[in-house]
């Protein structure tokens, strides 16, 4: 893991970094009251964000990295580099990162296979006053994924 600043970013690093902000306004969240916005970085550096949508049936809550994915891959998309996650409270601006839960690191790293990297994970508080730089095998080590069990995902 590393500790950036803001300037420090590449433009699409920043770019999905503000997209990951902007689209957290959108967030469905009156359980919580908690906002994430996510973003991907496509191979082709294109960007895909998504935003939580909570339910009353709290199991049915989708994350925004899991909802940043699932558009993604309507879209037929499914080659990444990375992903930016920002979020904030209802009524207060986050002063430490919000890493991915287990759900979502799990799924990030069938997306890492699937794109064969080891996808780049940025975190930042609201105010991106702390941005940390990790990757899906630091959040997840000894993970466990299709290629560990033989399954051929080359089709996709």
């Amino acid at each position: 893991m590393k500790e950036v600043v803001y300037k420090e970013l590449t433009d699409i690093q920043g770019r999905a970094l503000d997209e990951s902000l902007r689209v957290l306004l959108h967030s469905y969240n009156p359980y919580s009251h908690f906002s994430v916005g996510a973003c991907l970085i496509t191979d082709k550096e294109e960007l895909i964000s998504g935003t939580n949508f909570e339910n009353s049936a709290y199991g049915s809550t989708i994350c925004a990295e899991r909802a940043a994915i699932l558009r993604a891959n309507a879209m037929g998309v499914r080659r990444f580099k990375g992903i930016a996650i920002i979020a904030r409270g209802k009524n207060f601006d986050t002063v430490e990162i919000t890493g991915p839960c287990g759900s979502c690191r799990q799924v990030l790293y069938e997306v890492s296979q699937i794109s064969g990297c080891n996808l780049e994970i940025i975190l930042s508080t609201t105010k991106k006053d702390k941005i940390i730089i990790t990757s899906i095998r630091e959040l997840l080590p000894l993970a466990f994924g299709p290629l560990d069990i033989g399954v051929d995902i080359s089709e996709y």
